[in-house]
């Protein structure tokens, strides 16, 4: 394996070309509901077990089956009422367990993203023709069964291996030119889009989606209560917000239906969506959009000043 992939380069935060968003607005905002589908008995993969306990595992596979009964109608109430488009995370597979979850989706012009096909197969093991096929298979249930082409990807469970990106890059194009597989959410290291080297040569980006911020990450791991992530996504976003008056910046709010949609966590998470959707400089928005505008507008530019910089 080696040290760096090479995927970025160096490029420090300050002194950048200055990003602005549309209709002037300091801070580009995304909300990326997962959308998941979990096998209650899936595959063995001797690289990460998807229960922590035998089969059968009832507790962890029912509270996500809830996540799409009931938690995915609450949390779409609630981005409805202040109108926010979700850009689903989608494990491909629920396009065939729960095709009416699609449909809600798709008559609200919420963008589908990739998230691999079950979230219970990791890429962990696969070989480069395995993973590739895996892409494309998401990529064609996402188009078979919304018409979208699908632009973004977040790896299965964030399960990768060294050609990820360049295979859905290369993936994207086969099926759809440059409209198909053109930026990533699987990296963490920046508050604004940055380009991406791939061995094709395409133009790609990737956008934030902040772990930080994940409802997931914040309650099974940090285990904080809900009043003190609330708190958390305000005082992320107030701290954005400021900086994004001198080069605009992204908040992401990664969600999953079976977390943050608990009847005991929502409070919080609608109060911190009015805080930031009452501010006047917020372009409330999706992941494709802000890629597609970071690459007509800013990738070139980008690239001309991190060339400056590494001489």
């Amino acid at each position: 394996m080696k040290e760096d992939p090479g995927y970025y380069d160096y490029w420090p935060y300050e002194n950048r070309p200055k990003i602005e968003w549309p209709n002037g607005a300091q801070l580009a905002f995304w909300v990326a509901p997962n959308i998941e589908y979990y096998e209650l008995d899936p595959p063995a993969n001797p690289y990460r077990t998807p229960w922590p306990q035998p089969h059968p595992a009832v507790s962890g596979y029912s509270i996500r089956d809830w996540g799409n009964r009931v938690g995915h109608i609450r949390q779409m109430e609630l981005l409805d009422k202040y109108g926010i488009r979700g850009s689903i995370s989608l494990s491909a597979a629920l396009c065939d367990h729960h095709p009416e979850i699609i449909d809600m989706c798709e008559e609200r012009n919420w963008e589908f993203f990739s998230h691999g096909v079950y979230n219970t197969r990791y890429t962990y093991g696969m070989n480069e023709q395995q993973e590739r096929d895996m892409i494309k298979d998401a990529m064609e249930s996402i188009l078979k069964h919304t018409g979208q082409k699908c632009a973004g990807y977040l790896a299965p469970a964030l399960s990768h291996s060294e050609l990820t990106l360049d295979l859905f890059a290369e993936v994207g194009t086969e099926m759809f030119g440059a409209e198909g597989g053109f930026y990533s959410c699987d990296l963490f290291h920046d508050d604004q889009p940055t380009p991406i080297h791939l061995r094709s040569g395409k133009r790609f980006v990737s956008i934030p989606y902040s772990l930080e911020m994940n409802d997931t990450i914040a309650y099974l791991v940090q285990k904080v209560p809900p009043r003190q992530y609330g708190k958390a996504l305000k005082d992320n976003f107030d701290r954005l917000y400021a900086e994004g008056a001198e080069s605009g910046t992204i908040m992401c709010i990664p969600t999953h239906n079976y977390q943050v949609s608990c009847a005991h966590r929502i409070k919080a998470y609608e109060e911190a969506l009015e805080y930031i959707t009452g501010h006047s400089k917020v372009w409330v928005t999706t992941g494709r959009e802000i890629a597609s505008y970071y690459l007509e507008h800013y990738y070139d530019a980008a690239l001309a000043d991190i060339s400056a910089k590494q001489i």
